[in-house]
């Protein structure tokens, strides 16, 4: 794999995902600049997921290469998951928890030094917009509120690379909204995967696209590029993945 630059947060060269005979994954390559919001669509059963599995060291490619910061994930994964903040489509969180003792377990997986653990939840908690909940129990939260815990514990450690599954899947539109400037926020300091059926999410917020369909990248393009054009994502979309 070549080198990268200081910019590049995630390379991933000739990423293969096969389930027996089936590939799931074919040969996607994929890179990821700081301060970028990358938008992943597909059609369901299209790859995206397994992809993201792959680049989050979830599931092992069949063949192919993942860089992350410059680390190899598949030769040095703790190295590497460390610069990583993932929220699969259901958050992994634990009902019967508070928030701040998720967000505290979070930190102390993650392997936040103690004498750091207490600011990066109160950090987090700040910038997810969950400062006034951390007392109560995560069962007890509407789904909106679930969520941005969702969120919080994917960036208390402060990753280099955030990948955000369906982030904003059964939210009102009030809760979409809120959602979507979260997003926007962390492209600022992170760099993003959102992957979302939402299209005119990915126009509101991310800088490119990458469409998959049938394992393969079909489609590649900055969202200036598409605007320019006056070609609407959905049609776009729609011609590709028939």
């Amino acid at each position: 794999m070549t080198l990268q630059t200081d910019a590049t947060t995630i390379s991933a060269r000739g990423l293969t995902r096969r389930f027996g005979a089936n590939a799931a994954v074919k040969r996607v390559d994929l890179d990821l600049r700081r301060g970028e919001v990358l938008g992943f669509l597909g059609p369901n059963g299209a790859g995206k997921t397994t992809t993201m599995q792959m680049l989050t060291g979830n599931l092992a490619p069949t063949e192919g290469e993942i860089e992350i910061c410059g680390i190899d994930l598949l030769a040095r994964p703790t190295a590497a998951k460390a610069r990583l903040g993932y929220l699969p489509e259901t958050p992994p969180l634990y009902r019967d928890l508070t928030v701040d003792e998720y967000l505290h377990l979070a930190v102390t997986l993650h392997r936040v030094p103690k004498a750091r653990r207490r600011e990066a939840v109160a950090r987090a908690k700040e910038r997810c917009g969950v400062s006034d909940v951390g007392r109560k129990l995560i069962g007890t939260l509407s789904k909106g509120y679930q969520q941005r815990v969702g969120v919080a514990q994917a960036i208390a450690h402060d990753p280099d690379v955030v990948i955000l599954d369906e982030p904003t899947v059964g939210l009102d539109p009030n809760q979409i909204r809120d959602v979507r400037t979260l997003i926007r926020e962390l492209g600022n300091a992170h760099s993003v995967i959102l992957s979302t059926h939402i299209l005119p999410e990915v126009e509101a917020i991310c800088d490119r696209v990458q469409i998959m369909h049938r394992g393969d990248i079909v489609y590649r393009e900055t969202m200036a590029t598409v605007k320019a054009s006056q070609t609407r994502l959905e049609d776009v979309f729609a011609e590709l993945t028939r």
